[in-house]
């Protein structure tokens, strides 16, 4: 009995026809394996391509290493992005937000993957989005060692990806923060954002909905139209890796980080505090970055809102004992953060919030 050809087969279909191009994926792979080469680090020489990321954790030096993960995506700034085209900073923002997460426990980021889905593979935006995380890795110091591309015909609509990023990160044993002495009196210093980071995207994009505004136009707070609304958005998230990790041990005297994301100060201070303690924070000790008095006028956004929407302006809250305040201070500020002291711990009474707010949120002169 003969054989028929594919050609007297009506309906011999191929995954191209459904809509996934093979081809287009290792086009990619080939476009991103110099940026992630460009992350290596002393534990991480592999190339991309195997089934699995390796990373030696001898190759650290650490002695009682515990090993710390985290993992996020950038939700809906992935929206204005892809709206602004402008691919190259949310792959920063991603790698972010799980590292700034690493090293609230004190723990230096090792490395990082990724998870980029679509529904139709477009190498050159895709490559975009990587070169940021390669960027984002590079200041945190981890390597990226491998990740996952997905393309979905059906999944999303067209134009739109998604991104989720996962990190791993290593603390020597008796280093781990927070520490147990954290308590009434320590000082508490804020480092200073780059603009809405990866949290409330929802509510921007909604209020530029509603005005009917473009993410092309010019952003009004900078004069010469040199910068519009979709950049003044994407401004990166600030990864404080490094500056931190620094203060952390030249001085042995960081006591608690806190990331400020998603429910600002009212919701994240308290997740590194004992029971009985209470975040007092100085409002006016910093002033808000104009993109957020912006959307805030915008919207007319009440500012207990606010508080519980955004960062304000400070994107991590460092807790030291008072006599080491101004030595870590220094150290951070050396190290290229914008820092201020805006507050301190004392003793809760009663039901009292855990975050007392004195006065209006970033209203310094």
């Amino acid at each position: 009995m003969s054989q028929s050809s594919d050609k007297d087969r009506p309906n011999s279909y191929t995954y191209a026809q459904a809509g996934v191009d093979i081809d287009a994926g290792n086009a990619l792979v080939r476009a991103i394996a110099p940026l992630a080469k460009s992350t290596r680090r002393p534990g991480a020489d592999a190339e991309l391509g195997g089934f699995g990321g390796l990373f030696d954790l001898k190759a650290t030096g650490m002695k009682d290493p515990v090993l710390v993960a985290a993992n996020d995506g950038v939700g809906t700034k992935l929206k204005v992005a892809i709206e602004a085209g402008i691919h190259n900073t949310v792959g920063i923002d991603l790698v972010a937000m799980s590292v700034n997460d690493l090293v609230v426990q004190g723990a230096e980021p090792l490395f990082f993957l990724d998870y980029f889905a679509t529904g139709k593979l477009n190498v050159e935006e895709a490559t975009a989005v990587v070169s940021g995380i390669a960027e984002g890795c590079r200041q945190a110091n981890c390597a990226l060692i491998g990740g996952e591309t997905a393309e979905m015909p059906g999944m999303y609509a067209a134009g739109d990806y998604d991104l989720a990023g996962f990190s791993v990160g290593a603390v020597e044993r008796d280093q781990i923060l927070p520490r147990r002495d954290v308590g009434a009196g320590d000082a508490l210093i804020g480092l200073g954002s780059t603009g809405f980071h990866s949290n409330g995207y929802s509510l921007v994009r909604r209020i530029i909905a509603d005005h009917g505004l473009s993410y092309d136009a010019p952003f009004p707070h900078v004069e010469d139209g040199s910068v519009t609304i979709g950049e003044a958005l994407l401004a990166p998230t600030r990864i404080y890796v490094r500056s931190v990790l620094r203060a952390i041990r030249e001085t042995g005297a960081v006591k608690a980080l806190a990331h400020i994301t998603g429910g600002g100060f009212v919701e994240n201070i308290p997740r590194v505090l004992p029971d009985g303690i209470v975040a007092e924070i100085d409002g006016s000790s910093w002033r808000m970055l104009d993109v957020f008095r912006w959307i805030m006028k915008l919207g007319g956004i009440a500012e207990a809102e606010m508080g519980r929407t955004f960062n304000c302006g400070i994107g991590m809250v460092v807790v030291v004992a008072e006599e080491h305040a101004v030595e870590v201070a220094r150290i951070l500020a050396e190290a290229g953060e914008t820092v201020y002291r805006i507050g301190h711990l004392r003793e809760r009474h009663g039901d009292e919030p855990r975050v007392e707010i004195k006065g209006a949120l970033g209203s310094l002169a």
